[in-house]
């Protein structure tokens, strides 16, 4: 296996694009990534993706978006894991070229969400959970959520008020964040007294519905040398999973999936958590942030939102979270979120992030997942 770097990054904003098609938008981050990594070719195409069949009827994504982009005849193919795909996406692409198969390829994700309405929108996301024992029934995300959140809240003797906190710091941080979809400021209360999705999760508590898309390009070390004056090892890759359906789950409040990549990835690295000194985590709702902070081993069990409250993972701290915004006011075009994430962590390394910057980082961790944290992708970087 030998080493992979990022040399491009090109982002959208995140946003209700109703002037561009899946292609354009895909378009517009791929060629930017592109000439961020010096016009080189890429000689495949990853495409992180989970809602093209599902709301636009189309497969061949791959070759569909290489074609529009003038990479006709290239190697390409989806990767699809629900709104994991773009996490498992960049573990696709690094795959290729750790390999030796290809020397650069372009790894994108892409979501379009905002033309249809949301209760279409929800129905699609809902395919994520287990379809025959969960979905049938008329079980959403918010709702198998909001139990994680509820049980979570009872058994640490956590306060409404403490898993507040984490919405007004992920807005905070957002409206500094030119790719941000939700770009204001909000307060305790604002959160507390937004209206109810599902008890206790409140529409504040929840990532918005958005159009995006974020792409990278990897390249081998011989490459990336001549590519870039500030190329990004891609040090670690983990993965895992666990049961779809949350009533077979071991623990509910013992995100397997996130601890088992964690691991991998850490001793791929050959680091442990005090060794990361920023980190974006999946936190599609409060509740998944939380427990994403405590699989991942920043915190002890039952102890992150606690934390969180004390002013823990804030800017200064160590490690410092989601200074995007998070899914949870960046926002989350789902299938594009794992590259959206892996590019901050990049420009954040390169010092070129330009909302909320980091405190001198060397390692950074980027952590995504789908369903109810039921596939996990955690990737690694270094300086």
């Amino acid at each position: 296996m030998r080493k992979v770097f990022v040399v491009g990054v090109g982002l959208t904003k995140i946003g209700r694009h109703f002037d561009k098609d899946l292609r354009s938008l895909f378009a517009e981050a791929a060629l930017h990534a592109i000439d961020d990594a010096g016009g080189v070719k890429p000689q495949a195409v990853v495409v992180g993706n989970m809602l093209s069949s599902s709301l636009y009827q189309q497969d061949n994504l791959g070759a569909l978006l290489a074609d529009y982009i003038g990479l006709r005849g290239v190697a390409a193919f989806k990767v699809e894991a629900a709104c994991g795909s773009g996490g498992f996406a960049v573990a696709t692409g690094y795959s290729l070229v750790a390999s030796r198969l290809y020397d650069v390829v372009l790894v994108g994700g892409v979501e379009k969400m905002c033309d249809y309405p949301t209760a279409t929108v929800a129905a699609a996301l809902a395919q994520a959970a287990d379809a025959e024992y969960e979905v049938v029934y008329g079980a959403s995300f918010p709702a198998l959520n909001a139990l994680a959140m509820k049980l979570y809240m009872e058994t640490y003797g956590v306060s409404r008020e403490e898993m507040a906190e984490w919405p007004v710091r992920m807005h905070e941080y957002a409206s500094q964040n030119p790719y941000a979809q939700l770009r204001f400021r909000i307060t305790l209360e604002d959160v507390l007294k937004a209206p109810m999705v599902a008890e206790p999760i409140t529409l504040l508590d929840s990532a918005p519905i958005g159009d995006g898309a974020a792409t990278l390009v990897l390249a081998s070390e011989e490459v990336a040398r001549k590519l870039s004056d500030t190329p990004v090892e891609i040090a670690g890759v983990g993965m895992g999973s666990d049961s779809v359906d949350t009533t077979t789950r071991f623990d509910l409040l013992d995100p397997l999936s996130v601890r088992l990549a964690a691991e991998e990835a850490y001793r791929r690295a050959k680091v442990e958590p005090k060794d990361i000194d920023l980190v974006e985590v999946h936190d599609a709702f409060t509740i998944t942030g939380i427990l994403s902070l405590e699989g991942l081993g920043f915190a002890k069990r039952g102890e992150a939102a606690k934390l969180v409250a004390e002013g823990a993972f804030a800017k200064g701290d160590k490690p410092e979270a989601n200074l995007s915004g998070g899914l949870k006011a960046r926002g989350h075009p789902v299938g594009a979120t794992g590259i959206y994430q892996v590019a901050e962590i990049t420009m954040q390394l390169r010092g070129e992030f330009p909302g909320v910057k980091a405190s001198s980082p060397e390692v950074g961790l980027a952590q995504t997942t789908g369903g109810v944290l039921a596939s996990t992708s955690v990737i690694i970087l270094r300086r």
